[in-house]
């Protein structure tokens, strides 16, 4: 009888537990080596449906802190145009956000809607980037980079982008950003470029890559100089530039020498001829040697000549995955790409299937004889 009894009462228990709140079954259960969660920051964030065990499992820390802003936070987010769902969501992924001080936020908002006007464009962008718009230090370091980046006459949707992707380049002082634009700026012209399309090609850079105010300006000089060195010409290092974009300004120089004298000797091409296959298919340069030792080997093993990657360079860029789907795809349409160009597999996925298409489609149309007789439908 005492066993059945015993047995009920737990049962009871185990099913009252499960309709509690969050915050009804954390405190009373913690070991000796954890703190007392705050009961009002973990109520607050139950109220707006925020996943409680998310937060505990994660960054259960937060849930321990003495001030939290959890429903002036929320406020402050809906004033901006955010729904229940998307605070949420917000504050799940980043529940940093309710220890900042509501007039941090604020400010923050402030700042952040002069790049970003369109309220639910700078909603998308927070919920996408929320440590990025809750990183409230050096405000005075965010604000001096936005007016210098809009000085440049950037446009707002590319200093936006930064601001999300990158926030520690809109931290630091505005001095180093100055100093790596003064670099790209010298770079861009004296390798002839034009002074008028400045604008637009630190924009494709900065766009491409957001992280490229983060690399130190003699990164850039010291891989255009190694570059100058194998014998670019001006011509063809703007070219390399304009292909790599950001990518140029973390190539290291040893890499870059393993990579050419592989392909080199792979290829078994002149110094001339690997001057143009770089140019062709410039993602050489920042393969590893293994990468490519792989990716080349791959090719030879599938029945590819080396005269045919030689005229295809662009093919290096595949993995040796793809390359194979991508041969047995065409393979199943009677196309041997052994015995014809690369040119058909190389490039993005929707290159592919537009080149598989119209192979698709020569296969399956007939071919027009414009001396027989039409025949109508009733015939």
């Amino acid at each position: 009888m005492l066993r059945v009894t015993t047995a009920s009462l737990c049962t009871s228990c185990h099913r009252m537990r499960l309709f509690l709140p969050p915050s009804a079954s954390t405190s009373t259960v913690t070991s000796p080596n954890k703190r007392l969660e705050n009961q009002h920051t973990v109520a607050s964030l139950y109220e707006l449906s925020v996943d409680i065990r998310k937060v505990r499992k994660f960054k259960s820390w937060i849930l321990s802190e003495r001030s939290a802003y959890v429903s002036e936070t929320a406020e402050l987010l809906r004033d901006m145009g955010a729904d229940t769902p998307a605070i949420a969501r917000i504050l799940e992924t980043h529940p940093e956000a309710v220890l900042c001080r509501p007039e941090d936020v604020a400010a923050q908002r402030d700042l952040w809607v002069s790049v970003c006007p369109n309220k639910r464009e700078l909603m998308s962008i927070i919920e996408k980037f929320p440590a990025s718009f809750f990183t409230l230090t050096h405000h005075s370091n965010q604000r001096a980079n936005i007016l210098y980046l809009q000085s440049l006459r950037l446009s707002k949707r590319i200093i936006g982008k930064l601001m999300a992707s990158a926030p520690q380049s809109f931290s630091r002082p505005v001095e180093r950003n100055q100093q790596v634009i003064h670099t790209l700026r010298e770079t861009y012209l004296d390798l002839g470029g034009d002074e008028g399309n400045l604008r637009l090609w630190l924009q494709k850079l900065l766009s491409q890559n957001p992280y490229i105010l983060l690399r130190p300006a003699e990164a850039w000089r010291d891989s255009l100089g190694f570059l100058r060195e194998q014998g670019f010409t001006t011509e063809e290092l703007l070219s390399l530039v304009s292909s790599l974009r950001a990518s140029i300004a973390e190539l290291q120089p040893e890499a870059m020498q393993h990579a050419l004298a592989y392909i080199e000797e792979a290829f078994d091409c002149s110094k001339d001829e690997l001057k143009q296959i770089v140019i062709r298919c410039p993602a050489i340069l920042y393969y590893s040697l293994p990468t490519l030792m792989g990716r080349f080997q791959g090719l030879m093993d599938v029945g590819v000549s080396m005269e045919q990657v030689k005229e295809s360079p662009n093919v290096m860029e595949l993995t040796t995955q793809i390359v194979l789907y991508r041969i047995q795809k065409l393979a199943s349409y009677g196309y041997d790409v052994r015995s014809g160009s690369l040119d058909v597999i190389v490039g993005t996925k929707k290159d592919f299937e537009m080149s598989y298409g119209k192979l698709q489609l020569r296969q399956q149309r007939p071919l027009f004889n414009p001396v027989a007789p039409l025949r109508s439908a009733e015939d």
